[in-house]
């Protein structure tokens, strides 16, 4: 029996789903993606966070060269597209992401990451994007996800050099939002995960769903976008009650 290239688990509302080919370092096939989005697509009801992890030493090292394939342009723009389907659902399913990083993540490995809400590297984590030196391009979203954080002039400084950039320049610059200790990346996303599983699921839902469409609007728009958001969760019950008991604590004051 051939062994699942992605691994899920649930533990009360929180979905973890590991990339499960540390031979290879996680590098990214159509067999692993496809598995990937089969995962997402079986996102349990009731998950609150999701958390993307991978097994072995590496996150993932990006596209299997030995996989690849020659395809006709029109191929290949359909094999693209497929990627941004798949981060697409990951960013935007509505539920927050979680990642937990450690060794490579290079490459495809780095556009999986930057689909993520809310990535946690280890002190070995290593970013590349390595396309200029196979005399390719980026074709699964980094031209969109990685240049907005990085911004296009280090990224393309990136891939026309090929360097390796380390954890702590990549948490500075924005690849990552916390370095944890040397194998304590999944400890420190379950941590995070547990917290923002607290939140009210339509404000999570607001979060992940709305800031970055806001950020591709014009001002103007993105302001009465945001006016739409703000309208929906706050007029929640949920809110209410929420809002209800954290005034009441208030009142009582410190305890002695």
């Amino acid at each position: 029996m051939t062994e699942p290239l992605v691994k899920t688990s649930q533990d009360d509302s929180i979905y973890t789903i590991t990339l499960a080919r540390p031979e290879k370092r996680n590098a990214v096939s159509d067999r692993l993606l496809s598995a990937l989005e089969e995962a997402l697509l079986a996102t349990p009801e009731g998950t609150r966070v999701i958390i993307l992890a991978a097994e072995g030493k590496h996150f993932c090292a990006g596209l299997d060269l030995s996989e690849h394939q020659h395809r006709d342009p029109f191929g290949v723009m359909q094999h693209s597209q497929g990627w941004h389907r798949i981060f697409d659902r990951l960013q935007n399913g509505g539920i927050p992401v979680v990642s937990a990083m450690q060794g490579a993540v290079i490459g495809g490995g780095l556009e999986l990451a930057t689909a993520t809400h809310v990535r946690v590297a280890e002190p070995n984590t290593l970013y590349q994007l390595p396309e200029g030196r196979h005399g390719i391009f980026v074709g699964g979203g980094a031209s969109v996800r990685v240049a907005n954080l990085i911004g296009p002039g280090r990224m393309c400084e990136m891939m026309l050099t090929g360097r390796i950039m380390e954890a702590d320049e990549g948490q500075r610059l924005g690849l990552s939002h916390y370095v944890a200790g040397e194998g304590e990346s999944l400890d420190k996303a379950r941590q995070l995960a547990s917290r923002i599983a607290e939140n009210a699921p339509m404000a999570n839902w607001a979060m992940v769903s709305a800031i970055s469409r806001i950020d591709n609007m014009s001002s103007d728009d993105g302001l009465f976008v945001e006016s739409l958001t703000a309208a929906l969760t706050q007029t929640s019950p949920e809110v209410a009650e929420r809002i209800g008991e954290f005034l009441e604590r208030k009142d009582k004051g410190p305890r002695t």
